[in-house]
């Protein structure tokens, strides 16, 4: 995705003479998940911040430093300072998305990182298992995640587990995301639900139902059934006050837009109004 800062200024100025003062979904701040607009982030992270609060965001997700290319600049900064920058832009960051390798392989490490950011939940964005992989296999890596969120919350930081399309197939007449849900610990490894998988036809409400208490947080997209692509939210088919009088019941603690650029905005607003 190639962003200009023109443009970037210019949406997060129209976003910000857009907002009434009304009260955010779950009496919480919109958030967004930085993965993307990296690039923007990589080029000048101070300057996309304070652009990302101009719209209105008050937190932010971001992804881990150490093993996300697109954010090894931030790698080489203490993360006080890192946190210090996203304080002084208006914004905080309490979630990060980590990969399954550094989790298994550099928990120690990430886990000191992560309390100078301040974070308080730890999300494996995926497992990266094989198209080819059996459902024993989701198993064994569901069961390693327990040993590795009873480590994260002995460090105070709630583990949790981000879904993507590839969980909602099935393997032996049964969903992997059931088997996951059946194997992890609800108590050590919390779940973060990509509403995009709508345009699977699975509804995040559904889930948040069916499994209260165990949602930490959500990730905020929506679907044009028509045209089959993303679109803003609200300009979509989720029915969204059903998802988060769902989000409510389920002890939701925070969540995150993940929009390219140009739905940024709209989504916001969108959001600051319901």
């Amino acid at each position: 995705m190639t962003l200009s800062r023109r443009n970037f200024l210019a949406a997060a100025t129209a976003g910000a003479a857009a907002l009434p003062v009304l009260a955010d979904p779950l009496g919480l701040p919109i958030g967004t998940q930085t993965w993307p607009i990296r690039d923007l982030l990589s080029k000048d992270f101070e300057g996309t911040l304070k652009q990302i609060a101009a719209m209105g965001y008050r937190t932010i997700e971001l992804c881990s430093p150490q093993s996300y290319g697109e954010f090894k600049a931030l790698a080489a900064i203490p993360p006080e300072k890192v946190r210090a920058t996203i304080e002084a832009a208006g914004l905080r960051c309490e979630s990060c998305h980590y990969g399954y390798r550094e989790l298994k392989e550099n928990l120690d490490d990430r886990i000191a990182y992560a309390k100078g950011l301040g974070l308080k939940q730890m999300v494996l964005s995926t497992f990266g298992l094989p198209a080819t992989a059996t459902q024993a296999e989701w198993r064994v890596a569901a069961l390693l995640l327990n040993g590795i969120g009873e480590r994260t919350q002995k460090a105070g930081i709630q583990l949790g587990f981000h879904n993507h399309n590839g969980e909602f197939a099935k393997l032996d007449d049964k969903l992997i995301y059931d088997v996951l849900l059946e194997t992890f610990d609800p108590k050590l490894v919390k779940l973060q639900f990509q509403v995009a998988v709508i345009s699977l036809g699975v509804e995040a409400a559904t889930y948040l139902k069916k499994y209260p208490g165990r949602y930490l947080s959500l990730h905020l997209a929506d679907y044009n059934a028509t045209e089959k692509k993303a679109a803003a939210i609200g300009q979509g088919v989720v029915d969204w006050k059903a998802l988060f009088a769902a989000a409510k019941s389920a002890g939701v603690a925070n969540y995150f837009v993940e929009m390219n650029l140009e739905h940024m905005p709209a989504s916001y607003t969108f959001l600051h109004k319901l």
